[in-house]
């Protein structure tokens, strides 16, 4: 009845809770885009799981791909450092007895630099992770893509863990290449909206009282909208 869906490129780290966590699902595809590390053999150590080679299409594309290639209707995703907590399992179990809805919103528990960040606006990030994939798909942005789902949209009430920066050099070079992904010039907004964005997440959004990693992560944004907006 439910189809787990993983995206993975050299995702040894925490695939194999990953997958643990994701293993009460009936199956769960990981669409691999070119590892060289263990992901492999860590996905089919799992009985349950369909390892699919698949040339990297982006993400809006890659996943629903992966989407697509699921043999039952109901559909979580989960990102390769991503894990679905035993409350959250309990819910969506219980969710699939009786759904109300099409699709759901799922909260997120992001970890910085080894700690959960509860502020900020990253806290509870929600994200559209569950769904029926008859009435709902994701639309094909390279990066930042979303579920698109014509009818009201539930929200859940348990989190799923995600690992999301182990440093501070892995935060800023994900986010100059995310970046990249959606590089718009404009050199107004280039000077303005990196202010504006450090402003609002460290001292509207409580940044200050997360410390050095507020700080930093505020930082880290504001560097990402100034890449996003500068001329080349």
């Amino acid at each position: 009845m439910l189809s787990v869906v993983v995206l993975t490129k050299n995702s040894e780290k925490y695939l194999a809770a990953v997958l643990s966590s994701a293993s009460f699902a009936d199956e769960i595809i990981v669409l691999d885009s070119g590892s060289s590390d263990n992901t492999e053999q860590i996905a089919i150590s799992f009985a349950n799981v369909r390892f699919i080679r698949q040339e990297w299409l982006g993400f809006g594309a890659m996943k629903q791909l992966g989407v697509d290639l699921a043999k039952n209707e109901w559909i979580f995703v989960l990102d390769s450092d991503e894990i679905i907590t035993e409350p959250l399992k309990a819910e969506i179990l219980k969710t699939l007895e009786n759904p109300l809805f099409k699709a759901y919103k799922v909260p997120r528990l992001n970890y910085f630099f080894g700690k959960e960040i509860r502020r900020m606006g990253l806290y509870p990030d929600y994200s559209t992770r569950f769904f029926d994939r008859r009435f709902a798909r994701f639309d094909g942005r390279e990066v930042h893509e979303k579920v698109l789902c014509d009818s009201d949209i539930g929200v859940f009430k348990e989190h799923f863990i995600h690992y999301a920066y182990e440093s501070l050099e892995q935060f800023y070079n994900k986010q100059k290449r995310y970046a990249s992904l959606n590089h718009r010039p404009n050199t107004l907004k280039s000077l303005l909206n990196p202010l504006w964005s450090f402003f609002k997440l460290y001292f509207l959004k409580a940044g200050f009282l997360e410390g050095k990693r507020g700080f930093e992560i505020a930082l880290g944004y504001a560097k990402y909208t100034f890449w996003k907006y500068k001329k080349d």
